[in-house]
Protein backbone atom coordinates (compact mmCIF):
# COMPACT_ATOMS: atom_id res chain seq x y z
CA UNK A 1 0.00 0.00 0.00
CA UNK A 2 1.24 3.50 -0.85
CA UNK A 3 1.88 6.05 1.88
CA UNK A 4 -1.25 8.18 2.39
CA UNK A 5 -0.98 11.85 1.47
CA UNK A 6 -2.36 14.61 3.66
CA UNK A 7 -3.57 17.82 2.05
CA UNK A 8 -2.38 20.84 4.02
CA UNK A 9 -4.29 24.10 4.41
CA UNK A 10 -2.56 25.61 1.37
CA UNK A 11 -3.41 22.70 -0.92
CA UNK A 12 0.07 21.15 -0.80
CA UNK A 13 0.06 17.38 -0.25
CA UNK A 14 2.57 15.76 2.09
CA UNK A 15 3.28 12.03 2.55
CA UNK A 16 2.01 11.17 6.03
CA UNK A 17 5.01 8.93 6.75
CA UNK A 18 8.44 10.48 6.32
CA UNK A 19 12.05 9.85 7.29
CA UNK A 20 13.72 11.91 10.02
CA UNK A 21 17.43 12.75 10.25
CA UNK A 22 17.87 14.34 13.69
CA UNK A 23 21.23 13.48 15.30
CA UNK A 24 22.48 11.84 12.10
CA UNK A 25 25.93 13.00 11.02
CA UNK A 26 26.37 14.28 7.48
CA UNK A 27 28.21 11.26 6.05
CA UNK A 28 25.84 8.83 7.73
CA UNK A 29 22.84 10.88 6.58
CA UNK A 30 23.78 10.29 2.97
CA UNK A 31 23.76 6.53 3.53
CA UNK A 32 20.64 6.38 5.67
CA UNK A 33 18.59 8.68 3.41
CA UNK A 34 19.69 6.64 0.41
CA UNK A 35 18.49 3.49 2.16
CA UNK A 36 15.22 5.21 3.11
CA UNK A 37 14.58 6.26 -0.48
CA UNK A 38 15.30 2.72 -1.66
CA UNK A 39 12.85 1.41 0.95
CA UNK A 40 10.11 3.65 -0.46
CA UNK A 41 10.17 6.82 1.63
CA UNK A 42 9.55 9.96 -0.40
CA UNK A 43 9.32 12.49 2.46
CA UNK A 44 12.66 13.51 4.01
CA UNK A 45 12.97 15.80 7.05
CA UNK A 46 16.16 17.65 7.97
CA UNK A 47 17.17 21.00 9.52
CA UNK A 48 19.98 23.51 9.29
CA UNK A 49 21.06 22.80 12.88
CA UNK A 50 21.34 19.05 12.17
CA UNK A 51 24.43 19.74 10.09
CA UNK A 52 23.50 17.07 7.55
CA UNK A 53 21.81 18.97 4.71
CA UNK A 54 24.74 18.26 2.37
CA UNK A 55 24.50 14.53 3.02
CA UNK A 56 20.74 14.58 2.55
CA UNK A 57 21.23 16.50 -0.69
CA UNK A 58 23.79 14.01 -2.00
CA UNK A 59 21.41 11.14 -1.29
CA UNK A 60 18.60 12.89 -3.14
CA UNK A 61 20.84 13.78 -6.08
CA UNK A 62 22.07 10.22 -6.57
CA UNK A 63 18.72 8.52 -5.97
CA UNK A 64 17.48 8.85 -9.53
CA UNK A 65 14.03 9.74 -8.18
CA UNK A 66 12.36 12.67 -9.99
CA UNK A 67 12.30 15.79 -7.84
CA UNK A 68 8.52 16.11 -8.13
CA UNK A 69 8.13 12.73 -6.42
CA UNK A 70 10.02 13.87 -3.33
CA UNK A 71 8.91 16.01 -0.38
CA UNK A 72 11.82 17.75 1.38
CA UNK A 73 11.56 19.67 4.65
CA UNK A 74 14.21 21.73 6.38
CA UNK A 75 14.11 24.27 9.18
CA UNK A 76 15.26 27.79 10.02
CA UNK A 77 17.47 27.93 13.11
CA UNK A 78 16.94 30.23 16.09
CA UNK A 79 19.70 32.75 15.41
CA UNK A 80 18.48 33.54 11.87
CA UNK A 81 15.02 34.96 12.55
CA UNK A 82 15.50 38.51 11.25
CA UNK A 83 14.26 38.95 7.68
CA UNK A 84 17.70 39.40 6.13
CA UNK A 85 19.07 36.46 8.10
CA UNK A 86 16.16 34.22 7.15
CA UNK A 87 16.77 34.73 3.44
CA UNK A 88 20.46 33.98 3.84
CA UNK A 89 19.61 30.85 5.84
CA UNK A 90 17.17 29.62 3.19
CA UNK A 91 19.67 30.20 0.40
CA UNK A 92 22.34 28.33 2.38
CA UNK A 93 20.03 25.38 2.98
CA UNK A 94 19.03 25.21 -0.68
CA UNK A 95 22.69 25.27 -1.71
CA UNK A 96 23.62 22.49 0.72
CA UNK A 97 20.67 20.40 -0.39
CA UNK A 98 21.39 21.14 -4.08
CA UNK A 99 17.74 22.08 -4.58
CA UNK A 100 16.02 25.06 -6.16
CA UNK A 101 13.04 24.90 -3.80
CA UNK A 102 11.78 23.27 -0.62
CA UNK A 103 8.48 21.54 -0.16
CA UNK A 104 8.17 22.66 3.46
CA UNK A 105 10.15 25.25 5.43
CA UNK A 106 9.67 25.45 9.20
CA UNK A 107 10.71 27.92 11.89
CA UNK A 108 12.50 25.44 14.16
CA UNK A 109 11.75 27.05 17.55
CA UNK A 110 10.17 30.34 18.63
CA UNK A 111 13.37 30.86 20.69
CA UNK A 112 13.28 32.59 24.07
CA UNK A 113 16.67 34.24 23.49
CA UNK A 114 15.43 35.86 20.28
CA UNK A 115 11.95 36.49 21.64
CA UNK A 116 9.60 37.95 19.07
CA UNK A 117 12.01 37.79 16.13
CA UNK A 118 10.18 34.72 14.81
CA UNK A 119 7.48 37.15 13.67
CA UNK A 120 10.02 38.66 11.26
CA UNK A 121 10.95 35.16 10.13
CA UNK A 122 7.32 34.34 9.46
CA UNK A 123 6.91 37.49 7.36
CA UNK A 124 10.00 36.49 5.37
CA UNK A 125 8.79 32.94 4.84
CA UNK A 126 5.53 34.14 3.35
CA UNK A 127 7.62 36.07 0.83
CA UNK A 128 9.70 32.96 0.08
CA UNK A 129 6.50 31.09 -0.71
CA UNK A 130 5.30 33.85 -3.03
CA UNK A 131 8.65 33.69 -4.83
CA UNK A 132 8.37 29.92 -5.31
CA UNK A 133 11.38 29.11 -3.15
CA UNK A 134 9.18 27.05 -0.81
CA UNK A 135 5.88 25.35 -1.51
CA UNK A 136 4.55 25.36 2.05
CA UNK A 137 5.52 27.11 5.28
CA UNK A 138 5.04 26.10 8.87
CA UNK A 139 6.50 26.06 12.36
CA UNK A 140 8.00 23.66 14.83
CA UNK A 141 7.76 23.62 18.63
CA UNK A 142 5.25 26.47 18.72
CA UNK A 143 2.81 26.70 21.60
CA UNK A 144 -0.53 28.43 21.12
CA UNK A 145 0.86 31.67 22.54
CA UNK A 146 3.44 31.72 19.73
CA UNK A 147 0.89 30.89 17.04
CA UNK A 148 -1.28 33.76 18.26
CA UNK A 149 1.55 36.21 17.50
CA UNK A 150 1.86 35.24 13.83
CA UNK A 151 0.53 37.54 11.13
CA UNK A 152 -0.76 36.61 7.70
CA UNK A 153 -0.95 33.02 6.52
CA UNK A 154 -1.77 30.20 8.90
CA UNK A 155 1.11 27.71 9.27
CA UNK A 156 0.43 24.53 7.34
CA UNK A 157 2.24 22.35 9.90
CA UNK A 158 3.36 22.50 13.52
CA UNK A 159 6.04 19.89 14.14
CA UNK A 160 5.96 19.08 17.85
CA UNK A 161 7.03 16.37 20.28
CA UNK A 162 4.36 13.64 20.24
CA UNK A 163 4.59 9.98 21.23
CA UNK A 164 2.62 7.51 23.37
CA UNK A 165 3.80 8.88 26.70
CA UNK A 166 3.40 12.51 25.53
CA UNK A 167 0.44 12.54 23.18
CA UNK A 168 -0.44 16.25 23.36
CA UNK A 169 -3.98 15.11 22.46
CA UNK A 170 -5.79 18.33 23.39
CA UNK A 171 -3.25 20.53 21.61
CA UNK A 172 -3.21 18.22 18.59
CA UNK A 173 -6.99 18.56 18.29
CA UNK A 174 -6.75 22.33 18.73
CA UNK A 175 -4.20 22.57 15.92
CA UNK A 176 -6.44 20.61 13.57
CA UNK A 177 -9.36 22.89 14.44
CA UNK A 178 -7.18 25.85 13.38
CA UNK A 179 -6.29 24.18 10.08
CA UNK A 180 -2.72 23.42 11.21
CA UNK A 181 -1.60 19.83 10.77
CA UNK A 182 0.37 18.26 13.65
CA UNK A 183 3.61 16.48 12.79
CA UNK A 184 5.35 14.30 15.36
CA UNK A 185 9.04 14.60 16.08
CA UNK A 186 10.60 11.96 18.32
CA UNK A 187 7.57 9.80 17.46
CA UNK A 188 9.02 6.79 19.32
CA UNK A 189 9.68 8.79 22.49
CA UNK A 190 13.43 8.89 21.91
CA UNK A 191 13.14 5.07 21.81
CA UNK A 192 12.00 4.97 25.46
CA UNK A 193 8.40 4.17 24.53
CA UNK A 194 9.57 1.09 22.64
CA UNK A 195 10.04 -0.82 25.89
CA UNK A 196 6.70 0.14 27.42
CA UNK A 197 4.97 -3.12 28.46
CA UNK A 198 1.66 -2.08 26.85
CA UNK A 199 3.37 -1.39 23.52
CA UNK A 200 5.38 -4.60 23.74
CA UNK A 201 2.23 -6.65 24.39
CA UNK A 202 0.34 -5.11 21.47
CA UNK A 203 3.36 -5.75 19.25
CA UNK A 204 3.51 -9.39 20.39
CA UNK A 205 -0.21 -9.85 19.77
CA UNK A 206 0.10 -8.48 16.24
CA UNK A 207 3.44 -10.06 15.35
CA UNK A 208 4.92 -6.59 14.76
CA UNK A 209 7.77 -4.58 16.24
CA UNK A 210 7.10 -2.01 18.95
CA UNK A 211 8.21 0.72 16.53
CA UNK A 212 5.74 -0.47 13.90
CA UNK A 213 2.92 -0.35 16.46
CA UNK A 214 3.77 3.21 17.50
CA UNK A 215 4.14 4.43 13.91
CA UNK A 216 0.83 2.80 13.03
CA UNK A 217 -0.79 4.56 16.02
CA UNK A 218 0.47 7.93 14.76
CA UNK A 219 -0.86 7.23 11.29
CA UNK A 220 -4.29 6.10 12.49
CA UNK A 221 -4.84 9.14 14.72
CA UNK A 222 -3.85 11.40 11.82
CA UNK A 223 -0.36 12.60 12.72
CA UNK A 224 2.33 13.19 10.12
CA UNK A 225 5.20 11.10 11.46
CA UNK A 226 8.95 11.04 10.75
CA UNK A 227 10.72 8.10 12.45
CA UNK A 228 14.50 7.97 12.26
CA UNK A 229 16.95 5.10 12.08
CA UNK A 230 20.37 4.43 10.60
CA UNK A 231 19.91 0.65 10.61
CA UNK A 232 18.84 -0.80 7.24
CA UNK A 233 16.49 -3.37 8.78
CA UNK A 234 14.75 -0.80 10.98
CA UNK A 235 14.51 1.75 8.18
CA UNK A 236 12.67 -0.84 6.10
CA UNK A 237 10.56 -2.12 9.01
CA UNK A 238 9.44 1.38 9.99
CA UNK A 239 8.09 1.82 6.47
CA UNK A 240 6.33 -1.55 6.49
CA UNK A 241 3.29 -0.46 8.49
CA UNK A 242 0.44 -0.62 5.99
CA UNK A 243 -0.53 -4.28 6.20
CA UNK A 244 -2.23 -4.09 9.60
CA UNK A 245 -4.43 -1.83 11.71
CA UNK A 246 -4.75 -1.20 15.42
CA UNK A 247 -8.14 -1.82 16.99
CA UNK A 248 -10.00 0.94 18.81
CA UNK A 249 -9.11 -0.77 22.08
CA UNK A 250 -5.42 -0.88 21.20
CA UNK A 251 -5.46 2.79 20.28
CA UNK A 252 -7.17 3.57 23.59
CA UNK A 253 -4.52 1.55 25.45
CA UNK A 254 -1.76 3.55 23.78
CA UNK A 255 -3.53 6.87 24.44
CA UNK A 256 -3.75 5.82 28.09
CA UNK A 257 0.04 5.82 28.38
CA UNK A 258 0.20 9.62 28.28
CA UNK A 259 2.13 11.05 31.25
CA UNK A 260 2.14 14.68 30.12
CA UNK A 261 5.93 14.69 30.57
CA UNK A 262 8.18 15.99 27.79
CA UNK A 263 11.41 14.28 26.88
CA UNK A 264 12.59 17.25 24.80
CA UNK A 265 12.74 20.98 25.44
CA UNK A 266 9.85 23.20 26.45
CA UNK A 267 9.12 25.84 23.78
CA UNK A 268 8.61 28.40 26.54
CA UNK A 269 12.19 27.86 27.75
CA UNK A 270 14.34 26.84 24.75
Amino acid sequence: MAVPNITLNDGVTIPQLGFGTWQVADDIAEKSVSMALQAGYRHIDTAAIYGNEKGVGRAIATSGIPRQELFVTTKLWNDMHRKDQARKALETSLTKLSLDHLDLYLIHWPSVKHQGQFIQAWDAMQTFKTEGLVRSIGVSNFNQVHLDDLNGATPSVNQIEMHPTFTQKAYRESLLAQGIHPEAWSPLGMSKDLTNPVIEQIAADLGKTAAQVIIRWHLQIGNIVIPKSVTPERIAANFDVFDFELSEDQIAQIEGLDTGVRLGGDPLEV
